[in-house]
Order: structure tokens, then sequence, then C-alpha cells
């Protein structure tokens, strides 16, 4: 166990392609003895807010005193933060001890079946031992990709299947319609469970509700003309610095607070609070103070997260907006929190990700880019991501604009403070698989 690897093993590269289906998920789980039979979760799908609405669930019930499960990807800065128990990430110990016994289950599936369990099909399963484990009273779940197919959906009904904001993305799997993703994320929907759904468009609504009817659920969907978002406040963190908070109402729940800064922050606590109520519905006992604190103690790394600020220095704002609902998100909350600072972004994207309409939201809004290759195989170089800015900020009339090609998130940072004053904004930004290294970078 000693010399044993857990992360370069789950980690190993003829592993990690996509492979939805359960058949291999399943079957691991049935060598492991079906640990996830012993658990009780709130299975969340959806393409954006699924992790800050996981964040919200988890640390709600963990104020309520619950021994609380929670599985989300990609990580940010450590590997283990995919799976958490009350807010502590899987020890390495643990994680080694749970990967040796996934890995020989992983070796029976392939020598009978011919395939071996992927990536991602091996944390859910190490997540769900070590869930077991714990003994935890309920797990907040997130879907990996899709729903219907992604090896999350191995567990039986839920207490609650959550679907989050659906977009467009992941299409040559999903779909290229919003109903046809929508599809796919409802299939999370069975019988027994409680449903709640994010507002979505008509067609993705239509597709959730049908799903749910034809299971006997009715779908709980946030009133958002209940939510009233107030201010956002700059408070002293003790050591120098300044933080933001942002405060809003969701219907009698006053005075709500959050440090997740993004505008879309106080819908996805919405939508949390109403599946924590879709929980009190069904017996779970949760008050109205564990809401407040447990919305009040979340924190969600790399999603519009606001760096403690020293006074004359540029803000610095690191968030891994990776689609053009993402980007046009970072933009509206730019505009909220910052109001009359246009932003100096370090920008690197993946080429299969639609850049040209992420760009586009961009070229007409900042005041300045530093463009960088990320570290991913599916990067978009940095110098042809310039090159399409280039384009896009000349056809919008903006030919001034500096577009500065960085080496490395170093070299981004040294160039975009050349470029930003002391009173400026600086955002990173364009893949969640960048935010580690990114935050590393500006910590200095």
């Amino acid at each position: 166990m000693e010399e044993f690897d857990a992360i370069a093993y789950i980690n190993t590269p003829r592993w990690q392609q996509v492979s939805l289906g359960l058949e291999r998920t399943q079957l691991l789980m049935e060598k492991l003895g079906r640990p996830q039979d012993s658990l009780k979760f709130v299975h969340v799908a959806g393409t954006n807010g699924k992790g800050s609405t996981c964040v919200y669930t988890a640390n709600i019930l963990q104020a309520a005193g619950l021994t609380t499960g929670m599985f989300t990807s990609p990580y940010i800065e450590t590997f283990e933060e995919r799976i958490q128990v009350n807010g502590q990430l899987i020890p390495m110990d643990e994680l080694k001890s749970v990967t040796l016994a996934v890995r020989d289950a992983a070796a029976e599936v392939e020598a009978e079946t011919g395939e071996h369990p992927t990536e991602f099909e091996l944390m859910t399963a190490v997540g769900l031992c070590h869930f077991a484990r714990r003994k935890c009273d309920i797990v907040v779940m997130e879907v990996g990709l899709g729903g219907r197919l992604d090896s999350t959906n191995i567990i039986d009904a839920p207490e609650v299947a959550a679907i989050a904001r659906i977009g467009l993305d992941h299409t040559a799997l999903l779909g290229d319609t919003l109903a046809a993703v929508a599809g796919e994320k409802a299939g999370i929907i069975k019988a027994g469970s409680s449903v709640v759904s994010y507002p979505q468009d008509p067609s993705a609504q239509e597709i959730i509700d049908a799903a749910a009817m034809a299971v006997g659920a009715q779908v709980v969907v946030p009133d958002f003309a209940q939510l009233r978002t107030g201010s956002t406040a700059i408070v002293p963190d003790g050591e120098g610095k300044q933080l933001l908070v942002r405060t809003f109402d969701y219907g009698a729940l006053t005075g709500l607070h959050t440090t997740l800064m993004g505008e879309y922050q106080p819908g996805n606590a919405a939508f949390a609070i109403e599946i924590v109520r879709a929980l009190q519905a069904r017996g779970w006992a949760v008050s109205e103070q564990n809401i407040r604190d447990g919305i009040q103690a979340a924190r969600w790394p790399g999603r519009y997260e606001v760096f403690p600020h020293v006074p004359g220095t540029p803000w610095v704002v690191v968030d891994g907006g990776h689609n053009p609902q993402g980007i046009e998100a970072l933009r509206r909350t730019c505009e909220d929190v910052f109001p009359g600072k246009a932003p100096y972004v370090v920008l690197s994207l993946l080429a299969d990700k639609d850049y040209d309409s992420m760009t586009e939201t961009l070229a007409d809004f900042a005041a300045g880019f530093v463009t960088m290759t990320p570290p991913n195989l599916r990067a978009l170089p940095g110098e042809e991501l310039a090159k399409v800015l280039r384009g896009k900020c000349d056809a919008c009339n903006r030919p001034q604009v500096p577009i500065v090609v960085a080496e490395s998130f170093d070299d981004a940072r040294v160039k975009v403070m050349q470029l930003a004053g002391p009173e400026d904004l600086v955002v990173v930004s364009g893949s969640l698989y960048s935010v580690s290294a990114a935050k590393a970078a500006f910590r200095k």
C-alpha cells in the first residue's frame, strides 16, 4: 500500500476516454458489494451551476448535523476535492485503501468483459465506497456527464433528483438541442424521488416535466419572483485585506449572505433551498437557521472567486467559465459586482468549446487580453486565440484593445499586471482545468 499511487492509477491515460453506459459501473459495484445501497442521495445533474448547488446543499445538510458526503468534478486544486465528507477531503491513506479495493474489482471486470472501467467510473466507485465506510447519512452527488448513462446513475432512486440549469455543452455526446440535452439530464429521475428543477428554457422544462410525470413525481421549480438580490459589500478579513460578500432574500428567508459572488449565485442558492425543502417534506430535519448557516459557509473555488484584495493593487477574479453561458454569466457578474470596471482578461480556452461565441461576448467588453495555451491536450493555442480576439475586437471598432500572448500563468500574471492599474480589475477565465494553475500563479 505504501508504494501504491492511487491518483496515478485512477488517472491512467488509457482509462481516460469518455464511454457512457452503466454496465461496467454496475458490474464494478457488484464486485464491491454494492456500497451505494446503504446510502441516501441528492443527485444533481445539469450544465451550469451543478457544483455550487452541491456545495450549498451539502453545507446546509452538514449544518443540520448530518454526516454529509459530496462528490463533484472536476477538482480545482487537489484531486481529493472530488470526494468530501463534512467538508473534509478524503484522506490520502483512505484514498489509497479504497482505490486498492476498486483496482482489484476493476481487474475482475476487465477479465470478464474485456473492458476496463474508465477514470470517472473508478472515481465514482471510490467515492461510493468511501461514503459507505464513513456511514454518511446523505450524499450530494454531482453527475459527471449527462445523466441517463452517467456512471453515477447506478444509484437507486435518490431522495431528490435535482436538475440545474441546462445549456448546450458536450453536444457530440448529449445532442445539439436543449430538449435533447434535457432528455439525458432527466434520466436521473426515478420513481420514488422528489424532483427539483432550476427554471429552464420551455423546451427543456417540458422534457423534465414529462419525465417526472412518467414516474408519478411532481416538479418543484424555484420561484425567482421571490428572489431579491441585494448589494455587494466590502468587509475586512482581519489580515489587512478586503473581502466581498453578497446579500439576498428568498421569500420569507431574508438577509441571506454568500461569499460566492457570481450574479447567478443567489439563484443557485434558491435552487438549493428548494432541494432542502423537498428533503424536509420527506422527513429530514433541517431548520431555517441551518439553511442560513449553510449558505454563508459555502465556498466554491474557481467560480467567480474574488481573491482577498490588497488595497492599491487590482482586484483579481478567477472563474472557470468554459462555455458560452458561463462567459455570459462572467460578463454580467463583472458588470454587477464591479460596475464601471472593464476587466483585463487572462483567457485560455479548449479547442472543442464554442470559442467563437465566448470571444464575441468579451471582445466589446474587456479592456485588454492576455491569451495563453492551457495545460490540456484539447487546448486552443494562445496564438490562435489572440488572432480570433483581434478579429472580434476589430469587428466592433476596438482596434486599440491590447492583446498579448503569454507562455504560462506566471508569464500571464506579469503581463496582465503591466496592463492593469491599481484601481483596475483582472479576470482569469476560460477553463476549469486551468483554475488551479491560475490560482497558484496569481496568489503571488
